[in-house]
Order: structure tokens, then C-alpha cells, then sequence
């Protein structure tokens, strides 16, 4: 096989990835949870506070505890340098991921 081919099939692989992920999460039941739809990031570009699928504005202490609580879909929080971080849950798709969505 020629490294192309190698590439070809990776691609093919990757895409297949991402678009059966979106699905699951297009078709995932979040019991009632809400999910993070924009973000407010500061002149830096980190992020400062989260908008929900409800309308609900979070400062980041709140969603923290909100997402401990399991009541925000598809976010983790693990601890980085000594604090807690809001991420989102890996999924192959760059396009869902917090730094990407829209601002408010």
C-alpha cells in the first residue's frame, strides 16, 4: 500500500469518527440536563462564563459545581496545575468543543 493510501484510509476513518459521534451526541438523551451552548471568554480568550441549552448564565465557579453535579451534558472537569477545568468530553468533533462555540 502507498503512504497515500495510508492517508486516504486514515481520512476516511477520521471522518467516519466525527460524524458517528455527532450523531450520538444529536441523539443522546441527557436526562434533563442541560447542555453548555456559548461561552464569554475574557481579552485573553479564556473562557469566563457559560450560556445553557435553558437560557441560564453560569460564572465558572457555577459551572463547575454544576457539572460536578452532573446536571450539564457533555462536559468533564478534571484538575490541571492544582485547579479544577471545565472541558468538553472528548468526542473526536472540534466543532462541539467549548473554545469553539459561540459567544455571548
Amino acid at each position: 500500500m502507498s503512504q497515500d493510501r495510508f492517508e486516504q484510509v486514515y481520512d476516511q476513518y477520521k471522518q467516519q469518527s466525527q460524524q458517528m459521534a455527532s450523531q450520538v451526541i444529536q441523539n443522546s438523551s441527557s436526562d434533563g440536563q442541560e447542555q453548555i451552548t456559548a461561552v464569554r471568554k475574557n481579552e485573553e480568550g479564556d473562557i469566563i462564563a457559560f450560556k445553557t441549552s435553558n437560557g441560564r448564565e453560569l460564572d465558572y465557579m457555577e459551572a463547575l459545581k454544576e457539572a460536578k453535579a452532573g446536571r450539564l451534558a457533555h462536559v468533564d472537569v478534571f484538575e490541571r496545575y492544582g485547579r479544577e477545568i471545565i472541558r468538553s468530553e472528548p468526542d473526536g468533533t472540534k466543532e462541539n468543543n467549548l473554545d469553539n462555540l459561540d459567544t455571548f
